[in-house]
């Protein structure tokens, strides 16, 4: 067996028990019927993708995080409590192989939770979107499914940089109770934590005006909007501001990404 056959039984492994999981389809149907009920209480479908993008931003900072902490947090503690990992010592695989495998894995699952409402979404906005005068006035005439699509993307981007940093929690945690604390603790410091650590740094003039665009993308959350603001909500706003820096925040959620995948295959090797 090759390194990329031992990935791809891993991959296959995840996906199977996120499929066999009855507890993950109740999340799935949980996750579609808030994005449904979002969406449908803030009116945006009726006006178009855009408005639908708007009233979906500020939920999705916090329903996705959610997301990949009930998909990550069990992952590779429950592993390591049943012996499993003692078993993938004797593959020819190596932990990066491993991490990487179940990291794939889950954020598969995790596309598919989020993809399949978003598309049952943009369709049902297709049928019920009604473009007027006053919707084209107040966004510049730019509503269409590719901005949809976009914000549909950057979600995904946001979503795996958070589902790598529950990952790492899971490979340090020591019992499935430590994890569901790490994970708690990731939510609460890396999602919320860190981006009013540099709102309040801007507040307190520690960070000036012309090295805020670059400090948003140190946070998670704040990478995330600002892209969602320059490159989705922009094409609603006629403004010269620039609200993040797109290059530094993509770098700054691949960063976490790669970042945490590092100390979870450290954490792995380590045990």
């Amino acid at each position: 067996m090759t390194h990329a056959q031992a990935i791809q039984a891993i991959v296959a492994r995840e996906l199977a028990t996120v499929v066999r999981t009855r507890s993950y389809w109740v999340l799935l149907l949980g996750t579609a019927v808030a994005i449904f009920g979002l969406a449908l209480a803030g009116g945006g479908p009726e006006a178009g993708y855009l408005p639908t993008a708007v009233d979906l931003r500020l939920p999705m900072e916090l329903l996705v995080p959610a997301l990949a902490v009930a998909l990550g947090y069990p992952t590779i503690v429950a592993d390591a409590r049943r012996g499993e990992l003692d078993v993938f010592d004797t593959y020819p695989l190596p932990s990066w192989g491993y991490v990487f495998g179940v990291y794939l894995g889950r954020a598969l699952a995790m596309a598919a939770f989020l993809v399949i409402p978003l598309t049952i979404l943009a369709g049902y906005v297709a049928t019920t979107a009604e473009t007027d005068a006053a919707l084209i006035a107040t966004h510049q005439g730019a509503d269409s499914i590719a901005l949809f699509a976009r914000f549909a993307v950057l979600t995904l981007l946001f979503g795996f940089a958070i589902l790598a940093v529950v990952l790492a929690a899971s490979a340090l945690a020591w019992s499935r109770r430590s994890a569901v604390v790490l994970a708690v603790l990731v939510f609460g410091g890396v999602v919320l934590g860190l981006d009013l650590f540099v709102l309040r740094g801007f507040g307190g003039e520690l960070v000036g005006t012309d090295s805020l665009t670059g400090a948003l993308a140190l946070s998670p959350t704040s990478a995330y909007r600002g892209l969602l603001f320059e490159s989705v909500l922009s094409s609603a706003i006629e403004t010269d501001q620039q609200y993040a820096a797109p290059i530094a925040s993509v770098v700054g959620l691949l960063c976490w990404t790669i970042l945490s995948l590092g100390v979870t295959t450290v954490a792995v090797t380590r045990r």
